[in-house]
């Protein structure tokens, strides 16, 4: 083994970035594709509840342990009409969906969707259409919402089977409306008003809530990170958050190249901060915005296909992206990059859920299965609760086409003081050669191994379907622990998941 692929890192507990918020491991539901009928809703499946729901589903989502979703959208929200959900369904309209030019049943809306995030366990991160709509609808929908009764929109909750509010507490005030391809694009001045004031009005009726405001639809746009500073400029002491939205792919096919992409949204969240902290300065204030990476995940391989879809079809397979083995390192080097920035990013949001660039795919009135990006999402989600550290890493690097120094181990270690316990997430990005690592974890003295999960397979393009799971992750992983140093041989294009927690006696 070459020297040079040797590498070292340093855990001190007291080396610590921030708490982990855990909305970061959140995700997202919007009527797009399968995600709503024929994902998480179904009626006349075998396995759907009395209400519609795949239990199937559910289940698979609690075991991913998603705190928080973001519903109804995505650009659909932005001539949604949150009025078209509400009530008895025989009485709710079908709409043509413009953002992806299909057919809305609203079968599904607002009350049910509360439904199925209790049955999940999670909250709701609820969404107001500021395209075609703005400060009336929104401060309507949080009155349906919130408010306990005695007023016509609570009143009218109440009357659809709802006695208790919903008590939703984070909102987004739009989506990506800086974007071309958005049903009533704003620019940052006509956004930055418009949310400036949609946001008084809200928290005018439920002055508990948090709110986040729209940045740039992705790093790439000519406006970034205008965008943001201006949007900012108008509400920076109205909101809690400022969006990000970042997908990847592989058009390319240079998988060297790919797995460094986690550098670009190191890149993208430090200049989001930097923008942040510049209007901070400018407004003489003392609140620091913080970053809400509402949308983000692999999203290419389908692209091709969404070309074909029939509009205005009900529900038809768009956005099924099947997700490969080296699909599940970058995610997994993507949360990685939350962790490092624990400080600042306090929500994310993995797009999708289900079916629609998913961890979780579903057959109609048929199977569900676990794609590859299923079990970093699933083992950092689990085991990254409590502190983020920093670690002092060594990693040997290489170079790619868009990147230079691009460190071949990603590092970031949560420690768990409840629990006494300090998880280690590894990736190992070479494509030909296992790594060893040397960890001092001489601070965290009376710990030893709990175990070492490792998600690892020859071929970097093996997928899993509802047949075969190619790629799951074992518990054979090679770390030993021994007077406060972990020696690991992480193997090549590899995630890992190092455990190790306080032995009672001490």
């Amino acid at each position: 083994m070459p020297e040079a692929l040797k590498a070292s890192v340093i855990l001190d507990k007291n080396q610590q970035i921030a708490k982990v918020d855990e909305r970061i491991y959140g995700s997202f539901i919007e009527h797009l594709g399968r995600a709503v009928y024929g994902g998480i809703y179904e009626p006349g499946h075998p396995l759907a509840d009395e209400q519609g729901f795949r239990k199937d589903v559910i289940e698979l989502v609690k075991e991913l342990n998603v705190p928080i979703v973001r519903y109804p959208g995505g650009n659909m929200l932005s001539s949604y009409n949150w009025e078209d959900g509400v009530g008895p369904l025989e009485s709710r309209p079908r709409r043509l969906e413009l953002a992806w030019r299909t057919i809305e049943t609203n079968e599904m809306g607002t009350n049910e969707f509360a439904d199925w995030a209790k049955k999940t366990n999670s909250e709701v991160m609820m969404a107001v259409n500021l395209g075609t709509r703005g400060i009336d609808a929104a401060r309507n929908l949080i009155e349906y919402t919130n408010h306990p009764g005695g007023t016509y929109w609570s009143d009218l909750r109440k009357s659809h089977g709802y006695e208790a509010p919903h008590n939703i507490k984070t909102w987004c005030l739009g989506n990506e409306m800086d974007g071309p391809w958005q049903v009533g694009q704003k620019t940052a001045h006509e956004y930055g008003r418009l949310a400036k004031e949609t946001a008084k009005a809200m928290r005018l009726v439920d002055p508990s809530i948090e709110l986040v405001a729209c940045g740039s639809s992705n790093s790439d746009m000519p406006t970034f990170p205008e965008y943001e500073a201006t949007t900012l400029d108008h509400t920076y002491e109205e909101v809690d958050y400022i969006s990000l939205h970042q997908y990847y792919g592989n058009y390319s096919n240079d998988p060297g190249n790919y797995l460094a992409k986690n550098m670009d949204m190191d890149y993208f969240i430090n200049t989001v901060i930097s923008t942040c902290d510049y209007i901070k300065a400018k407004k003489r204030s003392k609140k620091t915005m913080n970053l809400s990476f509402d949308e983000w995940n692999v999203w290419y391989h389908s692209k091709e296909s969404d070309q074909k879809i029939e509009p205005w079809t009900i529900a038809p397979p768009q956005l099924e992206d099947h997700y490969n083995f080296e699909d599940s390192l970058l995610v997994g080097s993507m949360l990685i990059t939350f962790l490092q920035h624990a400080d600042r990013v306090k929500m994310a949001c993995l797009a999708q859920l289900v079916n629609v660039i998913a961890p979780i795919m579903t057959e109609n009135n048929g199977r569900s299965w676990k794609q590859t990006i299923f079990y970093p999402y699933m083992h950092t989600s689990v085991f990254g609760r409590g502190i983020s550290l920093q670690p002092i890493l060594n990693s040997p690097k290489y170079d790619s086409k868009d990147f230079t120094d691009v460190p071949y181990i990603d590092c970031a270690a949560v420690y768990n003081e409840e629990v006494e316990e300090v998880t280690i997430f590894m990736v190992n990005k070479h494509l030909k050669e296992a790594i060893p690592i040397t960890c001092n974890v001489k601070s965290f003295e009376g710990y030893s191994l709990v175990e070492h999960i490792v998600l690892e397979n020859d071929d970097l393009k093996a997928v899993n379907t509802a047949n075969h799971q190619a790629v799951s992750p074992h518990s054979k992983g090679s770390a030993t622990l021994n007077d406060g140093l972990l020696e690991v041989n992480l193997s090549k294009t590899s995630w890992n998941v190092i455990r190790l927690k306080r032995n009672l006696q001490n």
